[in-house]
C-alpha cells in the first residue's frame, strides 16, 4: 500500500503527504547517512491529529519518504515558490543542504518519471477519488493540508518561523469565509503565532485541488514542529506539549467544517 486512507462522513479531507518514513530497499542503499535518519519528516503528525477518526473526517497519509519522491511538489518540478531556494520533485539534499546519495547515485529522468508513476500518482489519485466522492454527497468539501517543518530552517526562511502558518494560495485556493472561519480561531487564542500566506502560501495538493469555483476549498497548516515534538533527533513526540496545541488545532477544523455544512 503506497498510503494510508480513511473515508469519513464529513465533507472533510486531510491530506498528510510528508508524514511517511518507508524507503524501498534499493533506494535506501543508495542514501547517505544523512538521509536514513529522514530529519525532514513530518513526524506524528498522524497522532497529533488522532481525534480526526471521531469527527467524522476523512484522512490520507502518505507511506513513503518524501525522499523517494515529494507529494506535495508538482509532476513537473517546477518550483511554486520562484526565486527561492526549495527542495524538488525528487530531493537529492535535506533542508540543511547535506546530500541525500551517496556520490553519482542520484536518480536520473527516467527513475524520477518511474517514482512518478509508482509513489506520486496513486496518492493524487486518491485524494481526486475522495473529493469527488465527498462533492457528490455533499455537494462542497474542505481539503486540509497538513504539515509540520522545525521551526529553525536558514535555507528557507530567517529566524523563527510563526506557530501556525496558513496556505491558501493567496486566497485562490478557497472561499474567503473559510479562510476567515479558520484563521480567527487561530488569531482568538495568544500562545501561539499566526501568519497566514506568508513564508508558506501552500505547496503543489493545495494550490492544484483548491478550486473554489467547483466547490472544493483548500488550505495548507504549516506549523512548527517545536509545539508537539523535539525538532532533534531521535524527534521524540512531547504529549503534554501536543495537548496545548491539538485543542486549538481541533477548534479550527471544527470551525472548518461548520463553515463547510453552513
Amino acid at each position: 500500500m503506497y498510503f494510508q486512507f480513511k473515508a469519513g462522513t464529513l465533507p472533510f479531507l486531510v491530506s498528510m503527504p510528508h508524514v511517511g518514513t518507508a524507503i524501498p530497499d534499493d533506494i535506501a542503499a543508495r542514501l547517505s547517512p544523512a538521509a536514513l535518519a529522514r530529519p525532514d519528516t513530518d513526524w506524528h503528525l498522524v497522532e497529533l491529529y488522532d481525534f480526526l477518526e471521531a469527527m467524522g473526517a476523512s484522512t490520507i497519509s502518505a507511506r513513503w519518504s518524501r525522499y523517494v519522491i515529494d507529494l506535495n511538489r508538482p509532476p513537473e518540478n517546477t518550483n511554486l515558490y520562484p526565486g527561492m531556494d526549495t527542495t524538488g520533485l525528487c530531493p537529492v539534499d535535506t533542508f540543511g543542504s547535506a546530500p541525500l546519495y551517496q556520490l553519482g547515485m542520484e536518480p536520473d529522468e527516467a527513475e524520477v518519471r518511474a517514482r512518478l508513476e509508482r509513489y506520486w500518482r496513486p496518492y493524487h489519485a486518491q485524494v481526486r477519488a475522495e473529493l469527488d466522492r465527498l462533492l457528490a454527497i455533499h455537494g462542497k468539501v474542505v481539503l486540509w493540508d497538513a504539515h509540520s517543518i522545525a521551526s529553525v530552517v536558514p535555507r528557507f526562511f530567517e529566524g523563527r518561523l510563526p506557530d501556525l502558518n496558513f496556505g491558501t494560495a493567496c486566497g485562490d485556493s478557497c472561499d474567503p469565509g473559510l479562510e476567515k472561519a479558520v484563521v480567527d480561531v487561530a488569531r482568538a487564542q495568544d500562545r501561539f503565532t499566526v501568519a497566514v500566506n506568508g513564508r508558506f502560501k501552500g505547496g503543489y495538493i493545495t494550490r492544484h485541488f483548491g478550486q473554489p469555483a467547483n466547490n472544493v476549498h483548500a488550505i495548507q497548516l504549516e506549523m512548527c514542529q517545536y509545539l508537539y515534538m523535539d525538532e532533534c533527533a531521535p524527534f521524540a513526540y512531547r504529549p503534554g506539549h501536543a495537548h496545548d496545541v491539538q485543542g486549538v488545532l481541533q477548534q479550527m477544523m471544527e470551525a472548518a467544517v461548520n463553515w463547510v455544512r453552513a
